[in-house]
């Protein structure tokens, strides 16, 4: 395990990082059995051939499979956003470029996340009958993008003044 590993990163508090590593084991674990699931149903159980839009449209009747597959989603995306930001953190010790790369990240990040977003909002629309499941989800979405935000937002002053590691010499 490198220093940088152990909560010494630029621009991280040792409590973040502590809940980050849980998230990481936790989000690995589901996505493990969320995909191994999605891969068995969809690919052998139904199978390649016979995926249409209408099997996709009469699965997403169930608000159980929106949010399945929305929950696939987003720990997949939070999952490989948490794990390239510990990359940059490991390997980019200079702060601009460290600053950089994460701003770069969280910008695709969000990108990506808005289609999420946007399937909420489809979900919103179109199920009055699972609107308890559905505003659960778009509850989680909301909260998690703001206080992914927020952290972000917290983070920048204090990474002002802060004493950056040595580079390693090659």
């Amino acid at each position: 395990m490198s220093t940088l590993s152990r909560g010494n990163r630029p621009g991280s508090s040792g409590r973040f990082e502590v809940l980050s590593w849980y998230f990481m084991r936790v989000s690995g674990a589901a996505l493990l059995l969320l995909a191994v699931a999605h891969l068995l149903l969809m690919h052998i159980l139904i199978g390649v051939e016979n995926i249409t839009f209408e099997v996709i449209i009469q699965r997403w009747q169930s608000p159980f499979w929106q949010v399945y597959d929305l929950a696939l989603l987003f720990f997949a995306l939070l999952h490989g956003v948490n794990g390239t930001r510990w990359v940059i953190d490991d390997y980019f010790h200079r702060r601009g470029w460290n600053v950089f790369l994460k701003t770069a990240l969280y910008v695709v990040a969000f990108i990506f996340i808005s289609p999420l977003l946007g399937m909420v909002l489809i979900m919103l629309m179109h199920r009055e009958r699972h609107v308890e499941a559905i505003r659960w989800v778009a509850t989680l979405f909301a909260g998690l993008t703001f206080a992914a935000s927020l952290y972000a937002w917290w983070m920048m002053p204090r990474t002002a003044g802060m004493q950056l590691l040595e580079p390693v010499p090659r």
